[in-house]
């Protein structure tokens, strides 16, 4: 007896010390706090497993890639919430793709992105289209600096969505009437609003869930622009179902992992596979963080917030993914 209560022991502690159940985390994002909301939920639900979660790491979306391929073979969970498919494919697929991560399932869907110029303007001039600009006199109409070009409040190189527009400013000769404003994406968007409220004309490139389409209403105050045809570095046809063309894919977020998480963490594995957030959930977040509500407190409160707004979700992942160990 004394010999089976040894040996059961053993067993306990060889499972306890299996990969398959606790394990380090390191989550990564970018420098955007607009993330940490999506990145927080994960980490939450991987405490609730019993994981072992670090502080996030904010790094350029290239060098997160690269860290965890890196991590292909690991024991240690390396993840990230923000993997935008396909915008993200370059990137993804340079450092080894499928064959270094692991990512199934669809964390955020619905995601927009493109050209929106103020409605007035758009109505007034007939603009519907970004390639509309490539005519000297309706781009000056967007000058804000005295160049004779359209001023775009742009994309920060690293993102890329930055490459999609300098490739369609090539492909749609714009070059010689728009010029692409790069930098501190708030500050220039915030100088894009500040120019709306002046009652001047503003183009500018966003995305959604991000906080400036809940000022800058689509719609209501402004207007999405397309694109006369597909052009895009990454994908062959932007075209929608609808027939409408925006330039850009409607992206999903995808929670990307290092490749061992499905060997080792099959509780996480499953977890990464099931969880899903509502775009319209997280663009009300930002709308807090644009709001005031910016500090890791405050952002903690809304995960709480959002956690208990819908437990009865929240705990069926956890759920599923206990069973899967």
């Amino acid at each position: 007896m004394k010999k089976l209560h040894l040996i059961s022991i053993a067993i306990s502690a060889a499972l306890i010390s299996s990969p398959a159940f606790s394990a380090k985390v390191i989550p990564f994002q970018s420098a955007i706090s607009e993330e940490t909301f999506q990145t927080e939920i994960v980490n939450r639900a991987l405490i609730e497993l019993g994981h072992e979660v670090d502080s996030i790491k904010e790094v350029d979306y290239a060098v997160a890639y690269k860290q965890i391929s890196q991590e292909a073979q690991s024991e240690t969970i390396n993840f990230m919430t923000v993997n935008w498919d396909p915008l993200h494919g370059a990137m993804y697929d340079k450092v080894g793709g499928d064959d270094v991560f692991f990512r199934q399932g669809k964390y955020v869907e619905g995601c927009a992105q493109g050209y929106l110029i103020d409605k007035k303007t758009a109505d007034k001039y007939n603009i519907k289209y970004i390639n509309d600009l490539k005519d000297p006199k309706i781009a000056k109409l967007f000058d804000h600096d005295g160049d004779g070009k359209a001023d775009l409040a742009g994309c920060n190189p690293g993102w890329g969505c930055e490459k999609v527009i300098e490739h369609q400013l090539d492909v749609f000769g714009l070059r010689d009437t728009i010029k692409h404003n790069q930098g501190q994406y708030s500050a220039i968007i915030s100088e894009t609003i500040t120019n709306f409220k002046q009652d001047k004309p503003i183009l500018y490139y966003t995305w959604t869930p991000y906080w400036v389409s809940g000022i800058l209403k689509p719609g209501q105050d402004t207007t999405w622009l397309q694109v006369t045809r597909s052009a895009h570095p990454v994908t062959k046809s932007t075209e929608l179902s609808n027939g409408a063309n925006y330039g850009f894919n409607v992206n999903t977020m995808r929670i990307v992992a290092n490749k061992s998480v499905a060997k080792n963490h099959p509780d996480v594995a499953t977890l990464f596979s099931i969880m899903s957030v509502s775009v319209n959930d997280v663009s009300a977040q930002n709308q807090l963080i644009k709001d005031g509500q910016s500090t890791p407190a405050d952002i903690k409160r809304h995960v709480d917030s959002w956690i208990k707004a819908h437990q009865e979700t929240f705990d069926g992942w956890i759920a599923q993914a206990k069973a899967a160990k």
